[in-house]
């Protein structure tokens, strides 16, 4: 194993030759055609940086980090705004993972969104918050690529050969955003069966993430939040090749789950702040 402690050090990934960080999935299972590692802990990247675009959240930064960022504490580099509630996300990701607080302290966003499972929490919630990810090119280049367009299956991702993600940009018109959150598994601490993050921003347009019950996030937009009947529009038009099917859920059963949660979803998003459904 290898630790890397600039980016020069990750020119030799690629082929047998994978990333650790916090090695929770990693380790999880055999790993058949690696030979080499190279831990990128060493890196130093900061968990949270507040920078001109809005909120950055390192690759590296641990799902204790994560899901603890709240408004107004201090966490990284970063204060978390007291204006932004979007960050509301990150905890109710994390909790939407079956995972104990020891795995909490180790595993890593990128690795959570790198993985790639339909039921990632965290990827859940930098989609539903429109994250983009910042990819490093073994040629020194970087790239940008929306993270609705991250995932391409279950663990299949968009990066190439030698590529390492270095971080997650959260735009602040998405940190100012008004959030809901819904999920239903089949048992009380079973894996999600179908999670729904929906966003409202300050020009009431609106998008409701679809997670877990498909096979990659699915991100539905309007101008403003959605009536029952649209939405049940909108979800009818998903392929029904990308409604996943394993034991924790049917795809007929996510389906009609799904609709349900993101009308939930959309009706929180419609009432006005302060006002009882």
């Amino acid at each position: 194993m290898t630790v890397a402690r600039e980016r020069a050090d990750l020119v030799v990934l690629g082929g047998s030759c994978g990333i650790l960080a916090g090695g929770t999935y990693l380790f999880s299972e055999p790993q058949e055609g690696l030979e080499r590692l190279v831990d990128i802990t060493a890196l130093g990247w900061t968990a949270l940086s507040e920078t001109p675009e809005g909120l950055e959240i390192a690759a590296t930064c641990t799902l204790t980090e994560f899901a603890g960022a709240s408004p107004g504490r201090e966490l990284g580099t970063a204060v978390l705004r007291p204006e932004w509630p979007g960050t509301a996300l990150f905890a109710q990701g994390c909790r939407a993972l079956l995972a104990s607080h020891k795995i909490w302290r180790t595993a890593t966003v990128g690795g959570n969104v790198c993985s790639a499972l339909p039921a990632g929490g965290v990827l859940a919630a930098v989609t539903a918050l429109d994250g983009v990810a910042l990819v490093w090119s073994p040629d020194g280049t970087d790239r940008r690529i929306p993270l609705r367009e991250f995932v391409i299956g279950p663990r299949i991702n968009a990066l190439l050969p030698g590529e390492v993600l270095r971080s997650i940009i959260i735009p602040t018109r998405s940190l100012l955003a008004r959030t809901a959150f819904r999920k239903i598994a089949l048992s009380p601490l079973g894996r999600s069966g179908a999670v729904v993050m929906g966003r409202r921003e300050r020009d009431d347009r609106c998008a409701l993430t679809i997670t877990a019950a498909t096979s990659r996030p699915i991100v539905l937009d309007f101008a403003e939040p959605p009536s029952a009947d649209r939405i049940q529009t909108a979800i009818s038009s998903i392929d029904p090749l990308l409604w996943f099917d394993d034991p924790h859920g049917a795809p007929d059963w996510r389906c009609h789950v799904t609709v349900l949660l993101a009308e939930q979803v959309a009706d929180e998003l419609g009432t006005e702040p302060g006002v009882p459904q």
